[in-house]
């Protein structure tokens, strides 16, 4: 019995984007840069954080960002106004960054004058989590305004994360968010592994999460 024609092509895709994300990941290495994978649904508040961050350590970190989304440069002009470097990434109908995608946009950056790089993947929790972009760490967000299953909806994505950040704290007792069940449902999803819990808005909790982004998180 001959192996369906889909999986082999699925195989030969994966295959080859391992291969350019290891490329990414020495050129990352090569000029010292930290990059990081943000990973979520769409509206999780992926974009707000970037926002808070660039806002808070500008003069502590040089970052950059790349941003991926199917249309539109609305996401790299809002991260443009805090003074970094941010570049479109139009992925047209492909719902996902791929390493070819990240390595196309790398040129456009000084990668020798930045300490981070964000990689603003495409809002969506399914096919972005086969995908290695050549990231050092990649970071999943969860919002408490999108229910407290979404770690047992998509495990493999929640399996692949480095830290979970929880979103919109600052909304947890509008919408009734139940903190101890999502936590319980995160490690179920990937046992141990950190989670930060924070509000773009306030700004409560960004702490931990700027030790993550430094490369200092415990």
């Amino acid at each position: 019995m001959t192996t369906p024609r889909i999986v082999t092509v699925r195989q030969n895709i994966l295959k080859a984007n391992d291969h350019t994300a290891a490329d990414n990941r020495a050129t990352f290495a090569a000029s010292g840069v930290r990059a990081i994978n943000l990973v979520s649904s769409p509206g999780s508040g992926k974009t707000a954080l970037l926002e808070r961050t660039l806002r808070d350590l500008a003069g502590q970190l040089a970052m950059g960002v790349a941003v991926g989304d199917l249309a539109t440069e609305n996401d790299a002009a809002r991260l443009r106004q805090w003074g970094s470097q941010a570049e479109q990434i139009v992925t047209g109908t492909i719902c996902h960054l791929d390493a070819a995608m990240v390595g196309a946009v790398l040129p456009r950056f000084d990668l020798t004058a930045l300490d981070v790089l964000f990689l603003e993947n495409v809002g969506n929790l399914v096919c972005p989590s086969s995908y290695d972009l050549g990231e050092a760490a990649r970071a999943v967000l969860i919002s408490t305004t999108e229910g407290e299953d979404k770690p047992l909806k998509y495990p493999t994505m929640f399996n692949t994360a480095d830290v979970v950040v929880i979103t919109k704290m600052d909304l947890a007792d509008a919408v009734g968010f139940d903190r101890e069940l999502c936590r319980e449902n995160i490690d179920r999803a990937r046992p141990g592994v950190p989670v930060v819990e924070l509000s773009s808005r306030s700004g409560a909790g960004l702490e931990p999460w700027f030790a993550f982004v430094r490369g200092t998180a415990g």
